[in-house]
């Protein structure tokens, strides 16, 4: 009996298209739900409006993978721009994998999706943040990924925040 290797496809997602816009809530709430996201779920009021409010701003847009047509990871960037080389930039602002699908190399064919669409937007580089006890630190780094520095003896750039609700 012959068997095949699972279909793995990774697509823009369409917000407007029902499916794509509940794999994208349940993925980035499966995330929130992880140690790495913060451990704790996606409220209903975020659930409720974030494929709307992602649809509503031109410089989002959300790469699905999907394994034989189940959704199993995700990756929600943002177009920037980069003042010092006046071009765009793109920043993943999340990348998740479902937990018993990593480690399959669906984050690397995400990053190299990603990749693809920062070159078909004129994009000079891509950001991420990571925790720094994330293991898919690893995988950025295989990537290309590292510190940000202008100077070395200036340091490495750091990513803060302050929250303001």
């Amino acid at each position: 009996m012959l068997t095949s290797a699972p279909a793995l496809t990774i697509a823009l997602a369409d917000y407007a298209d029902p499916r794509d816009a509940a794999d994208v809530v349940a993925l980035l709430d499966a995330y929130a739900r992880d140690p790495m996201g913060g451990g704790e779920p996606l409220s209903d009021p975020v659930k409720a409006r974030l494929v709307r409010d992602l649809a509503a701003n031109p410089h989002a847009f959300s790469l699905l993978a999907r394994l034989d047509d189940a959704a199993v990871g995700v990756a929600n960037c943002f177009i920037g721009y980069s003042t010092f080389a006046a071009a765009p930039l793109v920043n993943i602002h999340d990348l998740t994998v479902l937990p018993g699908h990593r480690g399959t190399g669906i984050g690397t064919a995400l990053l190299a999706a990603i990749e693809t669409e920062a070159l078909q937007r004129g994009a000079t580089k891509i950001t991420l943040e990571v925790l720094s006890g994330n293991p898919a630190r690893h995988l950025y780094e295989r990537q290309g990924y590292g510190d940000y520095q202008l100077d070395p003896a200036a340091g490495h750039a750091l990513f803060w925040q302050k929250r303001l609700t």
